[in-house]
């Protein structure tokens, strides 16, 4: 029986790029829903930290993915897997055209490339040592035992990404394979989705992170430092406790350092979080870049993101809506 193909649109990019507004209006012009592929939305008491849409900014949109797990719970790459391709046959089959949108291109990558999880082992006694490890010695002495363990896997991830160092880490001690090995034995099924990636991206860099260091003004005015008094205080899994915004406010609700040295901190994290991401993205062939500063505003990105969506996923052109705003 052939295998039914489901189509996707798969909006990405770096953080504070706009990747939201544009997948809510690709949903509004071409009969869609958005599905969040975003590793920390899906957290409840993690809104303004990790910039989820409000109501006003889904503009009747149905969103899915967010607000789904309390921050104690763990959530993996295998976990979203599932969760995201469940969405995307019940919103398909209404009819609707799932728009997965966010910066968490392993999620991405897992689920549209149908990657093929081996049973999950873990170690609950070795994490916690490969924490304490980065905690105490530094993120950077913790990839240095990836680099000699599975120095492929230690040239992909970046040493501050202490989550993914930890469980290529975890694989290998485990299973006796690199992460490498295992993901060649990931891709042997061929992938149920149909999809049209579209990537937002600056030709001057300087405005995204104008936009990044606006944004986290904007969050902590709308009363991020309470949200992570609240979020710190309570246990976390291991994913919520890496959040940027949440980990370097720490030191000042500990009278370790002023308001201002904490928000210069998040600034600095986020853009350095912002070249990971793009670093990941242009590894990935398949996506149309579209500049998010080019002329034209908002309205001329939509109109492109639009006609490529339509004609990469070959569906029929219909009425054009006027975008929001400029």
């Amino acid at each position: 029986m052939e295998q039914q193909e489901w189509k996707a649109v798969a909006v990405v990019g770096p953080t504070a790029s706009g990747k939201s507004r544009l997948a809510v209006e690709l949903a509004l012009r071409l009969g869609g829903e958005v599905i969040s592929a975003d590793s920390m939305q899906i957290y409840r008491g993690m809104s303004v930290g990790t910039a989820k849409p409000t109501r006003e900014e889904m503009r009747g949109v149905p969103h899915h993915l967010i607000d789904i797990l309390d921050p104690a719970e763990t959530f993996s790459v295998a976990d979203f897997q599932q969760r995201a391709g469940a969405c995307i046959r019940e919103i398909a089959s209404r009819g609707r055209l799932p728009v997965l949108a966010g910066g968490t291109g392993l999620y991405l990558r897992a689920l549209l490339r149908n990657t093929q999880f081996a049973e999950s082992r873990s170690d609950p006694g070795l994490r916690e040592e490969l924490y304490r490890l980065a905690e105490e010695q530094g993120p950077q002495a913790l990839w240095e035992t990836l680099r000699m363990a599975d120095p492929q896997a230690a040239a992909r991830i970046h040493p501050h990404n202490v989550v993914r160092v930890v469980r290529a880490i975890e694989i290998h001690r485990l299973t006796g394979k690199t992460m490498t090995e295992q993901n060649a034995l990931s891709h042997r099924e061929p992938s149920p989705y149909r999809a049209c990636w579209v990537g937002l991206c600056f030709s001057d860099r300087a405005v995204l992170y104008e936009r990044i260091g606006r944004r986290v003004d904007e969050m902590l005015e709308n009363g991020l430092v309470e949200e992570a008094r609240a979020l710190l205080s309570r246990p976390c899994a291991a994913t919520a406790a890496q959040a940027i915004g949440y980990k370097e406010l720490a030191p000042y609700l500990r009278g370790e350092c002023t308001l201002e040295q904490a928000a210069e901190e998040i600034k600095r994290e986020t853009r350095r979080y912002a070249k990971r991401q793009m670093t990941w993205f242009r590894r990935e062939p398949e996506i149309h870049w579209l500049e998010a500063d080019g002329p034209g505003g908002f309205p001329a990105l939509a109109a492109r993101a639009e006609e490529w969506v339509r004609r990469t996923l070959a569906l029929p052109q219909g009425e054009k809506r006027a975008c929001d705003g400029p």
